[in-house]
């Protein structure tokens, strides 16, 4: 399912249940693996154009989103994901970009993102699309385990 193409969700104000159930898995996730910032529709097995995200404490319902603005300028980071969770992928993302998508009220509205929540925004723009973070892997030497990447990098950084 994962790879498939997520059509349009219907009215943002009808999909309370399946925004509920997104917010309740990501924390379920988060309480049992320690992390999760963001999930699709497709997560949960619906193919809706519809993301949960909580960032900085704000969680985001988002609606039919499409990007109004990919910057050109580019960082790489270690990406992780709520489908692979012991996977982690080295890529680039847009360091910015603008994203005008439906609140859960039907309200058009327009994100502005930089960084970590441009990058996490465009990984559940992914999702919808049929596209998973090992697509974008910068070359074969990409992968590693989340066990492996704590060990080299972030406690093999200080010793």
């Amino acid at each position: 399912m994962l790879r498939e193409i997520s059509s349009p969700a219907g009215n943002p104000e009808h999909e309370w249940l399946t925004f509920r159930d997104l917010r309740a898995t990501l924390h379920e996730f988060r309480r049992t693996h320690g992390f999760g910032r963001g999930i699709s529709a497709v997560q949960i097995g619906e193919t809706k154009r519809l993301i949960y995200l909580e960032f900085e404490g704000t969680p985001y319902q988002i609606a039919n989103p499409a990007f109004e603005h990919l910057s050109r300028e580019t960082f790489e980071l270690w990406d992780d994901c709520f489908s692979f969770p012991n996977l982690l992928v080295r890529l680039k993302r847009s360091r910015s970009c603008r994203l005008k998508y439906l609140d859960e009220k039907g309200m058009e509205r327009v994100l502005e993102c930089e960084g970590a929540l441009s990058e996490l925004v465009q990984h559940e723009m992914d999702h919808l699309d049929g596209i998973l973070a090992i697509d974008h892997a910068l070359d074969k030497h990409s992968f590693t385990t989340r066990e492996e990447y704590e060990r080299r990098f972030r406690r093999g950084a200080a010793g």
